[in-house]
C-alpha cells in the first residue's frame, strides 16, 4: 500500500477511534487513553519537520474540535511532534542516512518502549497541566499523567502486537 494512503487511513482511524470511543472512557476518574498520539510515533522520520508539524497540528485541532477542549490537544501534540526527532536520535542512535530505512517494528522492544513512553508522558503531562492550569491540582496532574500514560501505552503495545504482520 502506498505510504501516503496508509498515513491518511491511520490518521482518520486514530481520530475516529479517539473521538467516538476513547473520549468516552474515564476509568476510576483518572484514566483516559489518548491513543491518537500513536500517529506521531509512526509518522516517518525526516530531517524536515514541517510535514509532521502540519499533520500534528491538524490532528490535535481535530481532537480539540470534537472534544471542545480549546487547543490543549493541539499544543501537546505539536510539542511532541517537534521534540520527537531529538529523542529519536538519543534513543535509537540513528543518523540522517538511517531515516529512510527506519521502522519501529524492526527495533528492540526496550528502545521502542523508551521512545513511546517518554513522548507519551510528556504529551500527557502537558495536556493535564493545561487542563488543570493550577498548582493546587498538581497531584491530580501527576496521577492523571501516570495512569493515562500507562493505559495509553498498554493499548498501543497491545494493538501493535495484535496487528503485527508476520515477518518472514
Amino acid at each position: 500500500m502506498n505510504r501516503t494512503i496508509y498515513l491518511i487511513l491511520l490518521f482518520v482511524f486514530l481520530l475516529l477511534l479517539q473521538v467516538l470511543v476513547l473520549n468516552n472512557i474515564l476509568f476510576l476518574g483518572y484514566v483516559n487513553p489518548y491513543i491518537y498520539i500513536v500517529f506521531i510515533f509512526l509518522y516517518p522520520i525526516k530531517e524536515n519537520r514541517f510535514p509532521i508539524l502540519i499533520t500534528a497540528f491538524l490532528l490535535g485541532l481535530s481532537i480539540d474540535a470534537f472534544s471542545n477542549s480549546g487547543g490543549i490537544h493541539t499544543f501537546a501534540t505539536l510539542f511532541i511532534a517537534y521534540i520527537r526527532l531529538f529523542f529519536f536520535k538519543v534513543i535509537f542512535k540513528k543518523t540522517t542516512t538511517d531515516y529512510q530505512l527506519f521502522n519501529l517494528r524492526h527495533e528492540s522492544f526496550d528502545k521502542v518502549f523508551n521512545y513511546t513512553a517518554i513522548l507519551t508522558l510528556i504529551h500527557h503531562f502537558i495536556l493535564f497541566s493545561l487542563t488543570n492550569f493550577s498548582f493546587y491540582n498538581f497531584t491530580n496532574v501527576l496521577i492523571n499523567t501516570l495512569f493515562s500514560s500507562v493505559f495509553t501505552l498498554l493499548l498501543y503495545f497491545l494493538g501493535s502486537f495484535i496487528f503485527r504482520k508476520k515477518l518472514t
